[in-house]
């Protein structure tokens, strides 16, 4: 079966209108660049598990009155439905960037290794021989001790069912 010939485009009669002058630049390039000094965004995201366009117009109108920006919008979607199940809105504002406060981490750490399993009361020392070695469990491990198994039960592997007569 052959195939139809596509019909050429009619050329329109008059010509394009005439550009002004440096309208090929890109907009904004004329102008000079804004500098922010200190200012870093502050982001925001917002889940929402029920996907409607009630959720979605009430979380925008709060959030935007709220003075943040909105940014982008993500939907999770299931496969068995064209509806997604999820949503994540992302906003910005602009905020003046945290100051680290050394004097707090500090003593965060220092309360973390003083109560955490490396620390001097809690480390395994061989010399000391009062606390056992740690050993990590594997997830199968770690199930049977939830379970209440004393041992897991031993991993079968390549065991074939012999069919009952």
């Amino acid at each position: 079966m052959p195939t139809k010939k596509k019909r050429p485009r009619r050329k329109s009669e008059k010509p394009p209108p005439q550009r002004r002058r440096g309208s090929a630049r890109r907009p904004g390039t004329g102008r000079s660049p804004v500098v922010r000094t200190s200012v870093s965004l502050q982001y925001k995201v917002v889940e929402l598990s029920t996907v409607d366009e009630g959720a979605l117009e009430r979380t925008l109108n709060e959030w935007t009155a709220k003075g943040w920006n909105l940014d982008g919008v993500q939907f999770a979607m299931r496969e068995s439905s064209k509806r997604p199940a999820m949503a994540f809105l992302f906003f910005t504002r602009e905020g003046v960037a945290a100051e680290p406060d050394v004097d707090a981490a500090r003593s965060k750490l220092l309360r973390l290794s003083e109560s955490g399993p490396t620390a001097a009361g809690n480390a395994w020392a061989p010399a000391s021989g009062s606390h056992a070695p740690f050993h990590p469990l594997s997830a199968h491990e770690r199930l049977a001790r939830l379970a209440g198994l004393d041992e897991p039960e031993p991993h079968e592997e390549g065991l074939t069912l012999e069919p009952e007569e």
